[in-house]
């Protein structure tokens, strides 16, 4: 117990400054921590945002160029190849002319102007095969269904020419199909060879098409065609035809029928054995065939080069179409290719 008139010995409370508040601070920094805090409340934010995305299109475009650049490279690289590999080819497959062979031609498909089995295609191979001193012989490969009457007879009588000049054998092979037009080729051949089950022969001449004017008159449909000239629409789907049509047309199909018939008659000579049927259009098994002298004799083409032409080396002349022709005729050519057909399929046909 202390006396009341002396000082308390227990040391005295110390006295601190008020302690800073810390939660108030000047407005700049504030502003900053609010922004480090939510980066949206950042003046500006927007535009950096955008100009991230606007760096990220533009990128994405130059990404996008940079791989059709690539792909086209590719593919131009790839066309070189090929070019080059299909050129390589060529040279490799005659680089031994001079030597005895068989020259080979083929004659497939479709037999019309601007095909594989055209006549200026067909004619050229012909003669570049029989140009080469070390062709033996010529072997026309054939598998055809026919095709145009003009084209055939452009080959038939190139055939008869060719083989007065350079006097050397032409030969034909059949392997599914020789018919109608095809047929037409075959015959100016020095002999026909053909297997046992091949189609030989429909000595004929078409000329098809469709009307529609009993089904347009129940359509109600009204065919509106001017022409100068009677008979100018004469091969119109959607106009009647006369009779005086149907008969000039029928005189111009019998006339290129006989012109189909000489060229067998002369090219087969007394090996032919006509029958009533021989030229009305009928096609027959390649027996059948050289029973009627339509054909020679059973063979192949390796038959005849071995056994014939005594000859084995087979070498093929055929003419196509080179890559850059190709492109040009499928990315160039497709212009008015419909009234092309349309057209063709109106005129004779032999098939």
């Amino acid at each position: 117990m202390t006396e009341p008139n002396q000082p308390s010995t227990s040391p005295p409370e110390p006295k601190y400054p008020p302690a800073p508040n810390l939660w108030k601070e000047s407005a700049p920094d504030s502003e900053a921590r609010s922004a480090d805090a939510n980066p949206t409340n950042a003046p500006g934010w927007e535009r950096s945002v955008l100009e991230k995305l606007a760096f990220a299109a533009l990128e994405e475009q130059r990404s996008a160029r940079r791989w059709r650049t690539f792909s086209r490279l590719g593919w131009l690289a790839l066309f070189v190849v090929l070019a080059w590999f299909l050129m390589e080819r060529d040279a490799t497959a005659t680089h031994n002319k001079s030597a005895p062979h068989t020259a080979v031609v083929n004659i497939k498909g479709e037999i019309a102007a601007g095909a594989e089995a055209s006549a200026e295609l067909v004619v050229a191979a012909m003669r570049a095969a029989l140009e080469d001193n070390g062709s033996q012989a010529l072997v026309l490969l054939i598998n055809s269904p026919g095709g145009s009457p003009v084209q055939a007879g452009i080959i038939n009588d190139e055939i008869v020419r060719l083989k007065a000049k350079h006097k050397k054998p032409i030969y034909a092979v059949v392997e599914e199909t020789c018919a109608s037009a095809a047929y037409y080729i075959a015959a100016a051949a020095d002999e026909i060879y053909v297997d046992k089950a091949s189609i030989v022969g429909s000595i004929g001449v078409l000329m098809d098409g469709f009307g529609f004017t009993g089904t347009m008159e129940k359509l109600g449909v009204e065919r509106r065609l001017l022409t100068a000239g009677e008979n100018k629409g004469f091969l119109d789907p959607f106009s009647p035809q006369t009779e005086r049509q149907r008969e000039f047309a029928q005189t111009m199909l019998d006339q290129i029928h006989q012109q189909f018939i000489t060229a067998v008659k002369t090219g087969r000579g007394a090996r032919l054995k006509p029958t009533p049927d021989t030229f009305s259009g009928l096609f027959w098994t390649g027996q059948q065939a050289i029973d009627l002298g339509l054909a020679d004799r059973l063979g192949s083409l390796d038959f005849v080069a071995r056994e014939v032409v005594k000859a084995e080396e087979l070498i093929d002349y055929t003419r196509r179409d080179n890559v850059a022709e190709r492109l040009v005729k499928r990315f160039g050519a497709s212009i008015g290719a419909g009234a092309a057909r349309t057209l063709q399929t109106a005129l004779p046909q032999l098939r």
